[in-house]
């Protein structure tokens, strides 16, 4: 992850475009998986919610998550 956030801020040719002229990048959350599949599936998932249960799962604010 570190390499990451380090390409995103760092590597002017290689960064995603999304991320271009938003820098620096923050790591604010993450979770651990053990297959790539597994985790771009719940990438997938989290990046359809709405933006308010994103903020609260990044505060562990449980009660709004469900």
């Amino acid at each position: 992850m570190e390499r990451r956030i380090q390409e995103h801020n760092f590597d002017k040719n290689k960064s995603a475009k999304y991320l271009r002229g938003r820098t620096p990048a923050k790591l604010v959350y993450s979770e651990k998986y053990p297959t790539l599949q597994e985790a771009m599936r719940r990438e997938a998932e989290i990046k359809r919610w709405p933006k308010v249960k994103k903020e609260a799962l990044v505060k562990g604010k449980k009660t709004l998550l469900i």
